[in-house]
């Protein structure tokens, strides 16, 4: 092999592998700015959270109006409100029908086969 191939061929694996390098640095960039804006995202989610806790702590300290007292007494309850009904469902019987086709089979074929005979 001549000096000049064998001088192209260390030239063009020293390019492809300058290549490489500039090709994982442009890589490890990427991913270091993924990083940071996934940080941003989580620290925003992250206030948003912390301002619907608040709100929902808010709401739960505010005091609900008392409910009246339940009637124990049944001749002041008003009317209509007295125990429900027991529902009971009973289903019926089920309906079979039969239903006898005709599939043009009525035996006698086989007796004129065997001739018919009493024997």
């Amino acid at each position: 092999m001549r000096k000049v191939h064998v001088a192209m061929i260390a030239a063009l694996l020293a390019l492809a592998a300058m290549l490489g390098a500039v090709a994982v640095s442009h890589t490890v960039k990427l991913g270091a700015a993924s990083r940071a804006s996934a940080t941003k995202v989580v620290q925003a989610r992250t206030k948003q959270l912390d301002r619907f806790e608040a709100s929902l702590a808010r709401a739960l300290a505010r005091t609900s109006p008392a409910l009246p007292a339940v009637p124990t007494d049944t001749a002041s309850a008003p009317p209509g409100s007295a125990a429900a009904p027991r529902i009971v469902y009973r289903r019926p019987p089920a309906v079979v029908v039969v239903r006898h086709t005709s599939r043009g089979d009525d035996g006698s074929a086989h007796e004129a086969e065997s001739g018919g005979g009493d024997d």
